[in-house]
This record gives C-alpha cells, structure tokens and sequence, in this order.
C-alpha cells in the first residue's frame, strides 16, 4: 500500500471482536491506526503494550483497529486469538482476518505492522517490526496535530 492511498473497506472479516467497524465509521472525523498483530507472533506481544498506552491516550482523538492476521494453521483457532487478545489488554476492536482479506487489501506481508491514516482516510505513515515504536507515536501525533489544525481554522 502507497503513501496517499486511500483506507480499503474492512469487508471479509472470518469474526470481529470487540465490536464490529467499517471504513465509514472511521473516516471523517478523526485519524486511524491500524495495527496487524499474530497470537504467534513475539514481537507483536512485546508492541501491544505501546499501542495500548497510544489508544488510551489518545482515546476519543484516534481510532484504533487491530487486525490479526494468521501466520500459520494454528493462527486461526477463534478461542486462542480471544484469550491473547484479554491477556494482552486488546479492547479495540479486532478484525480476523483467516481468510487474509483485508491483509491482501492492505498488501500487508508483516506482522507486527502498522498502519496510519488521516481523518480523510489516507495513509500517511507505514511501518513493520517490533521496533520503531517512538516513530509510530511521532507520526500519530503528528496526524493528530494536523487534523486538531484544521478543524480550528
């Protein structure tokens, strides 16, 4: 996915935890995060706490979707991705993605990997890997502060 492009719609999902989200309900009013995690996935565990700390300091500025994206046959048991998801304190909503749908909308290959998108729906930054997180937190807030500009002018 190019810097620029536009959100794809989060149509596929095989089940949505923790309430369920479209592209509608994201664009327009506020930016978007979305991270692509895996129950197997080390590195993905050792992020969740970063994006937790983002989600809640940011809450009612930034949505957050968190997408698990399989990396193996065992990736897609529903009740594994439940009990990683309430160990690791993951209340956004979580798009399951088994079928890798939106992983293939998103021409994600990686996880961990995050995703930013303005309120208009528009990337704006890319990353993937375990590291980096002072980077993504920098970038949000820079969309943040860009879309808290425009809408005082």
């Amino acid at each position: 996915m190019k810097l620029r492009a536009t959100m794809p719609e989060f149509e596929g999902a095989t089940i949505w935890l923790n309430g369920q989200r479209t592209k509608a309900d994201l664009v327009g009013e506020k930016p978007t995060l979305v991270h692509f995690w895996s129950v197997s996935c080390r590195l993905c565990k050792e992020a969740i706490p970063a994006i937790n700390t983002l989600r809640d300091r940011n809450k009612g500025e930034l949505n957050v979707i968190a997408v698990h994206m399989p990396r193996s046959k065992d990736d897609t048991d529903i009740e594994r991705i439940k009990k990683t998801a309430a160990d690791h304190d993951i209340t956004q909503p979580i798009y399951v993605d088994n079928e890798m749908t939106l992983t293939d909308a998103f021409e994600n290959k990686f996880v961990p990997a995050y995703y930013v998108f303005d309120k208009d729906g528009r990337l704006r930054h890319y990353q993937a890997g375990g590291g980096g997180m002072a980077m993504l937190e920098k970038r949000v807030h820079r969309v943040l502060a860009e879309t808290k500009k425009n809408g005082e002018t």
